[in-house]
């Protein structure tokens, strides 16, 4: 069953925003919003198995989210559009608001 071009955007949609619900591919898109690094880097820097890594390079690539170069035995992922950064940043900033907004409630109550 196809679905029609309106609803395939959402369905598109939610399956980037499947891919961006795991804490450690929001942070492999925090430590590329740079440029590009090797699994090598990724593996030192975030301190994950390169095996663990590989497998949410694979997710995000298979979505769009990075792109990958190959040189010789090393792969270099970087993000596939400077985009990404401002949505993932975007939405941190209404969570932080969020969060403001929930601790400035607690704070009222309590005063009472």
């Amino acid at each position: 069953m196809t679905l029609p071009k309106s609803k395939q955007i959402y369905a598109l949609h939610a399956s980037i925003c499947q891919v961006l619900a795991n804490p450690k591919r929001l942070e492999i898109i925090d430590q590329l919003q740079e440029g590009e690094l090797s699994v090598t880097q990724l593996t030192e820097t975030m301190k994950i198995s390169q095996a663990n890594l590989s497998q949410h390079l694979s997710v995000m690539r298979h979505r769009g989210i990075v792109t990958v170069r190959r040189d010789g035995a090393n792969s270099y992922y970087r993000l596939a559009s400077p985009k990404i950064v401002r949505a993932c940043a975007l939405m941190r900033e209404v969570l932080l608001e969020n969060l403001e907004s929930g601790a400035e409630i607690l704070r009222n109550q309590t005063k009472q």
